[in-house]
């Protein structure tokens, strides 16, 4: 039914670091060129009991930097010198990161974490998306003389990731990798890599603020802010992140909108200043997802069937490739046709031309796994906001606790057609993300019903007995009376005999 899932292709994985963690040396650096100071004495090591001594003075003059302006460094802790772990991906918004982290004054370390495409996986895909990626960074540390040094995770990510992603859809739920990344492994298994190294903070390039208690309040919390750039904002990704993760963490790009990261890139005259942002999941690089899937689910061919009518309209390679909401893929004339329903146990996909009709759209849903960044809210909780993806867009919300709390029902203030389970959804408070849970299920009265049609048919064992697919014919126009209705003219199919 499935080809097996395992690491055939995953080598032995190397030493976590390049080095042994008690023979690398890291050396701090201040650099009068950078900064117009008298003095240049170096940073005592992590592990030195010597008090630090400031870096700049209050009155900064960057000289031949005076773009670097007190607004890029406001995210960044500028008032207190720190030893920062710089997590360096190659990309345009770390390596503003780091050049802000040491505008700042602080004594930065770069790491890069490779955490897919061992030398086993270079020979199936034929692809090392890393080696670009780790060139750049090398490049970009070498301007400022900052140390980099390079960390393996990938048996960690599979296990930790990968393998959650397969079997969540297996079982034809939707997971959002980039979450589960943030939270275990760049500021879960790295940091625990680097828990005996004494840094203070983790900074990245995150689009995200973390503003942390004054000093001689330590037992407050720190708290996940909303970045200056709205549609880069990246609180989603980081919203099931611990409270003890977002005490040692620093985004500098929390300050600073898109368009002005790619101008500073351009003024400190980064190698990779008009390098294209990634996109995608974090760790296919350039690879499909679907190949992805394939690889390590299979494929396994199964009926599509119309929800509203249960006509066979075509076959598809598995269930598992397709999510609640998807229209490519499908490959069906006359759409878009838009998946509405699965049924795993049979391998079969529901879908409808009228996913968006206003009698079915769906805005009440089950969320568990639930993670409050300050504590869990008590009792029925309105007048919230919440996003369920990636983006500006935000949905009001009420949310009710259902047994002991970890799990409960949200009702948003309008519909939304893209919720599926295995996704997460994350809760505001104003500005601030306080916590997230992965959504169960949609379900209330107005879920996208599939006819008894359909289902029998799904459930019948011998799928030969439904015969050829139907011939779909283009679905009529709809006058502009009728879109503002929602009424539809009926469905036109020729059969065939």
């Amino acid at each position: 039914m499935f080809s097996a899932v395992a690491k055939p292709f995953l080598s032995p994985s190397p030493p976590l670091f390049r080095l042994p963690l008690s023979s690398i040396s890291i050396s701090f650096r201040v650099f009068p060129s950078f900064f117009s100071s008298s003095s240049s004495s170096q940073l005592p090591s992590p592990q030195s009991s010597n008090p630090i001594t400031p870096l700049i003075s209050s009155n900064r003059n960057y000289s031949r930097h005076a773009f670097i302006v007190d607004q890029y460094l406001s995210c960044s802790m500028p008032e207190k010198p720190l030893r920062v772990a710089v997590l360096l991906s190659g990309g345009v918004d770390s390596s503003v990161a780091l050049r802000l982290l040491h505008a700042a004054g602080h004594s930065c370390t770069a790491f890069y974490l490779k955490i897919w495409f061992q030398e086993g996986f270079e020979n199936f895909w034929n692809q090392c998306p890393w080696e670009d990626d780790l060139k750049y960074a090398k490049h970009v540390c070498e301007q400022v003389d900052v140390p980099l040094e390079v960390v393996h995770l990938t048996d960690e990510y599979w296990e930790r990731v990968v393998s959650y992603i397969i079997e969540e859809y297996r079982c034809g739920r939707t997971p959002n990798p980039d979450v589960l990344c943030n939270t275990r492994i760049k500021f879960g298994a790295f940091m625990d890599a680097i828990s005996d190294m004494e840094y203070d903070y983790v900074g990245s390039g995150h689009y995200a603020k973390v503003v942390h208690p004054p000093a001689d309040q330590n037992d407050a919390s720190s708290v996940l802010e909303l970045s200056q750039d709205m549609v880069k904002d990246q609180t989603y990704f980081l919203s099931h992140l611990s409270q003890t993760q977002l005490k040692r963490l620093l985004f500098p790009l929390g300050c600073v909108k898109k368009d002005e990261v790619r101008k500073l890139a351009t003024q400190f005259d980064l190698p990779n200043k008009d390098r294209k942002d990634s996109q995608g999941i974090c760790f296919l690089g350039k690879i499909k997802f679907s190949d992805f899937v394939c690889r390590h689910i299979g494929e396994m061919e199964g009926i599509i069937l119309e929800a509203e009518s249960g006509d066979f309209l075509g076959n598809h390679r598995g269930f598992w490739f397709y999510t609640i909401g998807q229209r490519q893929g499908l490959r069906l004339p006359g759409g878009p046709w838009y998946v509405v329903e699965k049924d795993t146990k049979n391998n079969v996909v529901f879908v409808s031309r009228n996913y968006y009709s206003i009698d079915k759209r769906r805005r009440i849903f089950r969320v568990g796994s639930l993670r409050w960044n300050s504590g869990k809210p008590s009792g029925k909780v309105r007048e919230l906001r919440c996003k369920v993806r990636h983006g500006p867009g935000f949905y009001s919300c009420s949310f009710e606790m259902e047994g002991d709390g970890d799990v409960a029902v949200v009702h948003l203030d309008e519909d939304d057609q893209g919720l599926a389970a295995g996704q997460f959804a994350a809760f505001y408070e104003g500005t601030t993300c306080i916590g997230s849970g992965v959504i169960l299920e949609s379900w209330d009265d107005q879920c996208f019903p599939v006819c008894a049609k359909a289902l029998q048919l799904a459930a019948l064992e011998d799928k030969t007995k439904l015969g050829k697919p139907v011939k779909i014919m283009t679905m009529p126009t709809m006058s502009s009376v009728e879109a503002d209705t929602g009424e539809a003219s009926a469905e036109q199919k020729l059969v065939n005999a």
